[in-house]
């Protein structure tokens, strides 16, 4: 049951981040994400471990959005609070990410080949739902998408990685 709710909440939040981004209301996304955040962390048996990953993910987020956005890769529409730098809803989806990996992605933790597989597919669909959705701007698109595509497919088991060692749902 955990793993339904974790991935209708996962939903949720990305379309609250990308729909909120698209229409000039970044914070809706933002304060889904902590409201979804709170609710995985209350759920986990050890929530310190998880609130590290969560942290985690979001410096991820950070770094690697806003090499994006300083290379002129991606061009956000709306919540850039410092011109430059990933906008808050964008590091919002990597916390949102982070609350998957221990929860509807544990089936991955040790199989990096195939998160990385994922998170190259995974990461560039995403990206490319956001363009589509109005979220976002990816210039050259192609170029933009494959960057976007071998990030994704580096941190995805990297950020398992992380999450096998931060586990806040392991079972005694």
């Amino acid at each position: 049951m955990d793993i339904a709710i974790n991935f209708v909440l996962f939903q949720l939040g990305w379309f609250a981040c990308v729909l909120g981004a698209a229409h000039g209301r970044p914070w809706v996304g933002v304060l889904s994400v902590v409201c979804i955040a709170a609710w995985h962390l209350s759920r986990a048996r050890l929530p310190r471990r998880e609130l590290l990953l969560l942290a985690l993910a979001a410096a991820c987020g950070l770094l690697f959005d806003s090499a994006l956005s300083l290379l002129g890769l991606a061009h956000f529409t709306s919540g850039v609070v410092v011109a430059g730098f990933a906008p808050l809803w964008m590091i919002a989806l990597w916390v949102l990410f982070a609350t998957t990996l221990n929860v509807t992605l544990r089936w991955l933790h040790g199989r990096s080949a195939l998160a990385a597989a994922l998170g190259c597919v995974g990461g560039a669909l995403a990206y490319y739902s956001g363009v589509r959705l109005g979220a976002m701007s990816l210039t050259p698109l192609a170029t933009a998408l494959a960057v976007v595509a071998v990030g994704w497919s580096l941190l995805t088991p990297l950020l398992l990685v992380a999450a096998r060692r931060n586990d806040g749902f392991a079972r005694p």
